[in-house]
């Protein structure tokens, strides 16, 4: 994959997805930090950061209003990713669901609307619920969150063929995906995207990723990043509230790891030997 501002996933439909967004979970809960929180979606928009994901869960929509805001005067700019709880994703309350995210963004149209994680109502009705929301043109096109390889098998099965992505918990540490779920997914081109990939952080501090980083003169965070980026059909969305940080993550794109980097990384962080059950945050 050619790494730069500009690069991109194809999604099923044809449409382009940037490989590295921003994501939005615990942002937008407290007034202090808006104006840092603003200023670093800003600073990723500008470097051609512009997916932006967000849920109605994130802060009872206090994230959906923070990103409205951003994104105001943008909004072509920007792939707009949200989800809907599952609780809320009956065929009428997909629908409802959807119109309240629309408004707390205050955009006519979200670009990727996803079902956050698997719930108790049927996937058929949430599936309903989704190609009547394309049809209306108030959501793009639709994906799921969390979802197992036999959610996905289930997803297809119940009539889920237009399904866009499927976004998980993917990072160094959290390897399992590799064993069944991301060879099916590749088979059936839906492409992933990788949530928390520094695992909140917790990767920073380890020996062999930091050292990595300091042989290239980039940061842990830089590292734990292009490791994700590296792979085919595979987008990430590190969260950050500081722009700086933001910048940093930004220049993931261009760090190439060598077949040495990845071995020792291999090492440090083995990859699965059997099946795992998918973890969540």
């Amino acid at each position: 994959m050619t790494s730069s501002s500009t690069a991109s996933i194809e999604l099923p439909s044809g449409e382009n997805m940037p490989v590295l967004g921003q994501g939005t979970w615990y942002l937008g809960e407290r007034p202090a930090r808006r104006r840092d929180e603003l200023a670093a979606l800003h600073a990723g928009l500008d470097l051609g950061m512009t997916l932006i994901d967000t849920a109605e869960m994130y802060g009872d929509g206090a994230s959906e209003e923070l990103v409205g805001e951003a994104i105001s005067g943008r909004r072509a700019d920007v792939f707009l990713v949200d989800k809907v709880l599952p609780s809320n994703a009956s065929r009428q309350g997909t629908m409802q669901a959807c119109r309240r995210s629309l408004q707390r963004l205050g955009v006519d149209l979200i670009d990727l609307y996803l079902l956050h994680w698997r719930g108790q109502h049927p996937l058929a009705e949430t599936i309903e619920a989704f190609a009547e929301l394309v049809d209306a043109g108030d959501i793009g096109q639709w994906g799921v969150s969390n979802f197992d390889l036999s959610d996905m098998s289930e997803l297809l099965d119940a009539g889920g063929d237009d399904c866009a992505t499927n976004q998980i918990l993917y990072n160094l540490t959290r390897r399992g995906p590799e064993y069944d779920l991301l060879p099916w997914l590749r088979e059936h081109r839906i492409p992933v995207m990788a949530y928390s990939p520094i695992e909140q952080g917790r990767l920073l501090g380890h020996h062999q990723v930091a050292e990595i980083a300091a042989r290239h003169g980039v940061t842990p965070a830089q590292v734990a990043l292009a490791w994700v980026l590296r792979q085919d059909m595979v987008a990430a969305i590190p969260r950050s509230s500081n722009a700086e940080h933001t910048r940093d993550n930004a220049e993931a794109r261009d760090l190439q790891l060598t077949e040495e980097d990845v071995a020792a990384l291999d090492t440090a962080f083995p990859s699965p030997t059997g099946p795992q059950p998918l973890d969540m945050l």
